[in-house]
This record gives structure tokens, C-alpha cells and sequence, in this order.
């Protein structure tokens, strides 16, 4: 990774750049604060290597990249109101620092920030990346969505599953580097192409992080394991161990997925060791592998030299093989 340093130096200060107005400080300072948090920068890294692999000047998909960014930590914020969650990447999260109404006004002044900056993308590219642009914002309401409505249902489907996170992540990952590449030049086929590599990395990077919030380690990973346990929170596995656990398993499940005042801690052992007597951790693990070698496959059939693809075969490695 230290090959992309230069990417993410780019980044960095693209980010520090963002110009707010002086008032009132009260809207800006949980945008700032909430782009302080860091991350992996992983969106708008994309964005740029994509330009650069179909032959363009990385620099005039940097306004487009730090939209996408922007964005994406749009999400996160909204996300960690609609979940109630408090730590964000090792530090409380905005709602908690400051309140919720707070983070929701704040949020949608991350929104707008974003499309200014995916509207500074030069001619003539601007309408095709705005264009891509708000269809991938859409659909990641869309997931959102579903994701709401997963929390009331007791018969979701695993398509049903792989659908929401496709929207919900997915397509954010596929679309930063399909605009990457509109703006680098690529034909149509080609920029179809590193979408479908994208939108499949996207996949397997939720599964991964399904199973490191049950399975990870809490000083690396940056928040707190078990969440989603404890939320309930319909996710590949879960859905996977009420399909596969029978007699005492299927009672225990069942009764942990109803109880009230319990302690955490015993909720989520129970769970973990349900999880592991079905196999739903390996099931998971099974399908990151599975649409890792998807997005593979998606990148090795477009129309360039293998070494103008190598980082972002690295960069797909990096993120699938990681513990955090």
C-alpha cells in the first residue's frame, strides 16, 4: 500500500481543503469532525486510480473524489443516528458528541457539500458523473431503506440480503469507479466492466464486515463487536443460523432474538458460539471469497495491460484480507 501513499496524501488534503462558511459554526463543526474521524479513504481512492488506469490526469477526478467521500461519511453519520450507535472508528459518534437533531441537519450539509464538489467535475464529463452520480445516491436510499424494514421481518431471504447490501454499499464502491473511469476516458464496456469489479468487491467487503463486528477485534476493527448482535440486526449470518439451527439451537436463537434485559455480554457469547455451531461464520466467510473471485474476474476481462490493473488488484486484496 505504500505505492498509493501519494493518493491518500492527495486525499487528505483535498478533505483539509473543504472551504465552510465562518457561521454557524454549530452546522460545520460535526462535518468537520466526522471527515476528522479518517477511514480508509477507500472510495475516492478508487475514483482516482480508475481515472489514471484508462489514461487521465488523476487531478481531474479529484473533485469528484472528495464528493464521494464526502458522501459516503454523509451516510455513515445518518447510519449511526438510525442505529443508535456510539462509537465511530474508535471516537463517539457525532449524535453522541453532540445530539441527534444536530448530526441530522449537519448530515444533510455533507449532502450538499458533496454534490457541489461531484459538480466541479470538469467538461465533459460534468452531466455524465452527476448523472451516475445521483442514480448511486438513489439506490443507496433505496438500501437504507430495506435495511429499516429488514428490522421487522422474521423471514428475510439471503437474496433478499445480498440486494439491500449491494444498494446500500455496493454500488457507492462500483460507482466511484465508474466515475473514475468516465472521467479517465474507458468506453462504455470497460467502465461496465470496473462497475460489476466494484459492486462485487463492495459485496464481499459487507460480508467481511459482517463477520468481523461478531468475529473482529474491538482495538482494531474500531468499534464496538457484537452490535449487530445485540440490535438484532438482520445480517448474512443471521439470516443464515435461523435457516440452518434446529431443535435446542433454533429455541436458543429464538430466545435470544426476543429477550429483553439480558446482559450484553452473554447475548452476544451465546450468539457467537450458536453462530459457530451452524457454520453461519464460515458460511459468511465462504461468500467473501466467492465474490472476491467475482470482482477478480471483472477486472481481468477489461482491455488493458495486467500491470495497469496490478493496483487495484492489490487494493482488492488489501481490503478482503483484513482484520479491521
Amino acid at each position: 500500500m505504500e505505492s498509493l501513499q501519494k493518493y491518500f496524501d492527495t486525499i487528505e488534503s483535498a478533505l483539509a481543503d473543504i472551504e465552510y462558511a465562518a457561521s454557524p459554526d454549530g452546522l460545520y463543526a460535526p462535518v468537520r469532525y466526522e471527515l476528522s474521524l479518517g477511514g480508509k479513504r477507500v472510495r475516492p481512492l478508487l475514483t482516482l486510480l480508475a481515472c489514471e488506469m484508462f489514461g487521465g490526469d488523476c487531478r481531474s477526478a479529484l473533485h469528484a473524489a472528495v464528493g464521494l467521500e464526502v458522501f459516503h461519511n454523509f451516510t455513515l453519520l445518518h447510519d449511526d443516528v438510525m442505529d443508535k450507535a456510539d462509537v465511530r472508528r474508535g471516537k463517539p459518534t457525532v449524535h453522541k458528541v453532540w445530539d441527534e437533531n444536530r448530526a441530522i441537519l449537519s448530515g444533510d450539509a455533507m449532502e450538499i457539500i458533496a454534490f457541489r464538489y461531484i459538480a466541479r467535475t470538469p467538461a465533459p464529463h460534468t452531466g455524465a458523473v452527476i448523472d451516475w452520480f445521483l442514480k448511486t445516491a438513489l439506490e443507496i436510499c433505496e438500501g437504507q431503506q430495506y435495511d429499516m424494514e429488514f428490522e421487522t421481518r422474521d423471514d428475510v431471504t439471503e437474496a433478499e440480503y445480498i440486494e439491500m447490501i449491494r444498494l446500500k454499499t455496493a454500488v457507492l464502491l462500483g460507482g466511484a469507479l465508474k466515475i473514475g473511469a468516465i472521467i479517465g476516458g474507458a468506453d462504455s464496456a470497460d467502465a461496465d466492466r470496473i462497475y460489476r469489479f466494484g459492486e462485487s468487491l463492495g459485496l464481499a467487503f459487507q460480508l467481511q464486515d459482517d463477520w468481523l463486528d461478531v468475529y473482529g477485534d474491538p482495538a482494531r476493527f474500531g468499534k464496538k463487536i457484537g452490535g449487530d448482535i445485540l440490535n438484532n440486526k438482520k445480517t448474512y449470518m443471521l439470516i443464515n443460523a435461523q435457516r440452518r439451527a434446529e431443535g435446542a439451537d433454533a429455541e436458543e436463537l429464538s430466545h435470544w432474538l426476543s429477550a429483553t434485559g439480558y446482559d450484553p455480554a452473554e447475548k452476544i457469547a451465546a450468539v457467537t458460539a450458536l453462530y459457530n455451531r451452524v457454520g453461519a461464520g464460515e458460511l459468511c466467510l465462504q461468500q467473501v471469497d466467492a465474490y472476491s473471485r467475482r470482482a477478480i474476474e471483472a477486472l481481468r476481462e477489461i482491455a488493458l495491460p495486467e500491470t495497469a490493473k496490478q493496483p487495484l488488484y492489490d487494493l482488492a486484496t488489501s481490503l478482503i484480507k483484513r482484520d479491521h
